[in-house]
């Protein structure tokens, strides 16, 4: 059943995580990076997705060190407040949330990360600075571009949209340059967001591809 609790980060800052477990015996365990929506009802969608996969998950409330308990739609002053909450935290911060949640999944096997929108950025980061994961899944980093150059401790999938008008495919490319193939890169047919349902983005035929795709790569580097 799914849970709210509180974690305690490592510099002290305490925050809601949403928490949930599968029935049966976890294949492994799975932190969920929001997007900058908070942890709304698309996100939770999201982890009680991958729950039913098998995986225990720990989706922490990452814009609690601004304002607790945040949850936006993805209108246009939806967009401008989460921006606003985002701007306001360092990766420093974000990334010991992360760490927070990864040490709530422990005793489950091996940790995954897969993250959203700005989460995919928060992931590639979790990927690079932290040795928490086997495995982590970047959808639609918009500032990924920005650290193509660090090297991932563990397997990273990403995947992005070539109508994509927030995140240029000359990013995906230099991206892929400065990977030179440590970073299996996908690109689909759609914008930003595109698996997210509640937006006007949504791309079923993307979304349910790169799906299989993440669930399978988790299913060979996390159980």
């Amino acid at each position: 059943m799914p849970e709210t609790i509180q974690l305690t980060a490592a510099d002290g800052h305490k925050l809601a995580c949403y928490t949930s477990q599968p029935k049966s015996r976890p294949r492994g365990g799975l932190v969920i990076v929001q997007e900058i929506f908070g942890v709304n009802r698309h996100m939770r969608g999201v982890a009680e997705g991958y729950v039913a996969d098998g995986y225990a998950v720990a989706m922490p409330a990452l814009f609690d060190r601004i304002e607790r308990g945040v949850e936006l739609g993805y209108g246009d002053a939806d967009i401008a407040r989460g921006r606003e909450v985002r701007g306001k935290i360092a990766w420093e911060q974000v990334l010991a949330d992360v760490a927070a949640a990864a040490a709530n999944l422990k005793g489950v096997g091996k940790l995954g990360v897969v993250g959203y929108c700005w989460g995919g950025s928060v992931t590639w980061l979790s990927a690079t600075r932290l040795k928490n994961f086997s495995a982590a899944v970047c959808y639609y980093g918009g500032q990924v571009a920005m650290f193509a150059d660090e090297k991932p401790n563990c397997a990273v999938m990403m995947h992005f949209g070539d109508k994509d008008q927030s995140i240029p495919m000359s990013d995906v490319e230099k991206v892929k340059a400065a990977q030179k193939g440590a970073a299996e890169i996908h690109v689909y047919p759609a914008g930003h967001g595109f698996n997210c349902e509640e937006r006007g983005s949504y791309h079923a035929e993307s979304a349910k591809i790169a799906r299989d795709r993440t669930l399978a790569f988790f299913r060979k580097h996390v159980g």
